[in-house]
């Protein structure tokens, strides 16, 4: 039984479901997930997310994002 009182969420991340925490933006997830947010594109819901948004675009129960990371040479890799 989960005793604290930390709410969770589901989200679809790269296609595969991730529990995390709720009330949590863009910007917030990628700190929980220790990616760095200077190098990654954040797609939200088939949106691109700005990343002067990232502090400000809350995510909710269900959403599907993809976190694509830049690679140096010009290539990229998905997170």
């Amino acid at each position: 039984m989960n005793t604290d009182n930390c709410k969770h969420m589901n989200i679809t991340l790269n296609g595969e479901k991730k529990e995390v925490p709720g009330d949590i933006t863009v910007f917030g997830l990628l700190e929980f997930l220790k990616i760095q947010h200077q190098r990654v594109a954040v797609e939200l819901n088939m949106e691109i997310v700005k990343k002067d948004k990232y502090a400000t675009t809350a995510i909710k129960d269900g959403d599907s994002l993809e976190v694509v990371s830049f690679m140096g040479g010009g290539g990229f890799s998905s997170e």
